[in-house]
């Protein structure tokens, strides 16, 4: 089979291979800023909105893809080398695969190249919405607080010199200031991240460095610019080079950066957009009036039920998600963990059917096709552990109930963050905490209370004596006898030693 670059000029040339893009890109204008053109946004939104654009009468919502940071470079060279071109690849259950070429990426921005283009960019009329995937720890915030963190070294570079920022909060807040004084509408900013109440989350932080940065901005945002909650979800493995080469050989498609993902897909908004928006619910986003049931369902189980496996896994020696996922004994404890301790605390949640929807995560996580890395599932832990597990935790502890599993992971973690897994191999430990998640990883050694000392990870869960009591025996137990036979011993109900 002959290979040809992606890009516009040879798009024609895979349209008998592979579903394409039946809309004349030309014709469309960019409606959409999107801030971190990762993965996780190509399989979504910009799939949702290649979908929307297949009705000709759609035509104002484009996406201009920003990529944000220094390490941003590769994504961007890449795909403005394949004109914003990409293939999506769903790894069905059967193992089959269902490839297109996603055309909804209009326009490609690298940020730290030209600031001013971005923000002008934000600025110019005819875009209506700015969506954002900057990963939980994107927000700034302290979790201990919750409030915004001024003491970030960008953060402070981005008040001093405004118009060549370092953050989205730097870029925002410029080219809001643009609208402002050119008396344009507001926008919507929508976030797309893993964060409970993500909306609101952004127009905190957002508004909290705004009364620093501009202040003279701030009710001008508070009556133009709306921020809707949203619940995302779809997983999606790193692409790795067999993804790139099976491509190239089955569908002679040369694509460097292509994106692989599971069939499931789910989007649940808050219908607040100020400025318009595209109609989502055509291609099966839904619009809803309060997101809060279903992101509180998707946090607490779905991502610190990848935490779980990943913490665990990490430890044990596994690679991917899928083979731990398939260990009948994590099985087990995973499923002990939503149903005693996750499902209590989301029991009252209206129109959502917890028992099925816990059956499908697990059919997902161990659907063996999508391989996603236990590496990228454990990156940034400091982050997501406080959002994705430690508000289960919390709500047990008032109504003192179980914290027995959620402790085991606590412990695992501890261990996990010495850097080395139980046959000594080391981790590859990717957090912005990393310095001071393994000093206190290796003071555990002696105190296994000291991790719990992270006060900007654990607030002051170290002053409850319940989950340090069942914290400190899963440390010295997991440390003792290994991950897998504690976790046999708790799902037989017998663990007792230490």
């Amino acid at each position: 089979m002959t290979t040809y670059k992606l890009n516009n000029q040879n798009l024609d040339k895979f349209k008998d291979r592979v579903a394409t893009p039946k809309y004349n890109r030309d014709n469309i204008k960019t409606g959409i800023v999107h801030i971190g053109i990762g993965g996780f946004h190509r399989a979504h939104e910009a799939f949702y909105t290649d979908q929307l654009l297949h009705n000709e009468s759609v035509t104002d919502w484009g996406i201009c893809g920003v990529a944000l940071l220094d390490f941003d470079t590769k994504i961007y060279n890449t795909l403005k080398e394949q004109d914003g071109l990409y293939t999506l690849v769903v790894k069905e259950l059967d193992g089959t695969l269902s490839k297109r070429i996603i055309g909804s990426i209009v326009e490609c921005l690298y940020a730290p190249e030209n600031p001013v283009k971005v923000i002008e960019k934000i600025a110019s009329p005819e875009v209506k919405i700015v969506t954002l995937t900057i990963t939980e720890g994107g927000y700034n915030y302290n979790e201990a607080t919750g409030e915004f963190n001024f003491e970030n070294p960008l953060i402070q570079q981005d008040i001093k010199h405004p118009m060549a920022p370092k953050t989205v909060f730097g870029y925002l807040t410029q080219a809001l200031k643009l609208r402002k004084e050119r008396g344009l509408k507001g926008v919507t900013i929508q976030s797309c991240d893993n964060i409970q109440g993500n909306g609101h989350m952004t127009e905190k932080m957002l508004l909290s460095y705004v009364k620093v940065a501009e202040p003279e901005l701030a009710v001008w945002i508070d009556e133009n610019v709306s921020f809707p909650n949203a619940m995302v979800d779809r997983i999606t493995p790193a692409t790795s080079p067999v993804d790139i080469s099976n491509l190239k050989e089955t569908s002679g498609i040369d694509d460097a950066w292509p994106v692989v993902c599971e069939p499931f897909k789910q989007w649940v908004i808050e219908d607040d957009f100020i400025a318009g928006r595209p109609v989502w619910e055509n291609v099966g986003a839904q619009f809803v009036e309060n997101v809060e049931p279903f992101e509180k369902m998707k946090l607490q189980l779905l991502n610190a039920g990848h935490s779980v496996l990943g913490v665990l896994g990490a430890l044990m020696g596994y690679e991917t998600i899928d083979e731990v996922a398939n260990n009948p004994n994590i099985n087990t404890f995973l499923r002990a963990y939503m149903k005693q301790e996750v499902a209590p605390v989301l029991k009252a949640l209206e129109g959502v059917d917890l028992e099925s929807y816990e059956a499908s995560l697990l059919q997902r996580f161990g659907n063996i096709y999508i391989k996603d890395q236990i590496d990228r599932i454990c990156s940034e832990s400091s982050a997501k552990f406080p959002i994705f597990i430690l508000p289960t935790v919390y709500t047990q502890l008032k109504g003192k109930a179980h914290i027995e599993h959620a402790a085991f992971v606590v412990a695992a973690w501890a261990i996990y963050s010495r850097g080395f897994d139980e046959k000594g191999k080391v981790l590859n430990i990717k957090d912005a905490l990393k310095p001071t998640l393994v000093k206190e990883a290796i003071a555990s050694e002696v105190n296994p209370v000291a991790f719990l000392e992270i006060e900007s990870v654990f607030g002051k869960l170290k002053d409850s004596e319940v989950f340090v009591e069942a914290y400190t025996k899963s440390y010295e137990n997991i440390k003792n006898h290994g991950v897998e036979r504690c976790v046999l011993e708790m799902n037989t109900n017998s663990i007792s030693f230490i």
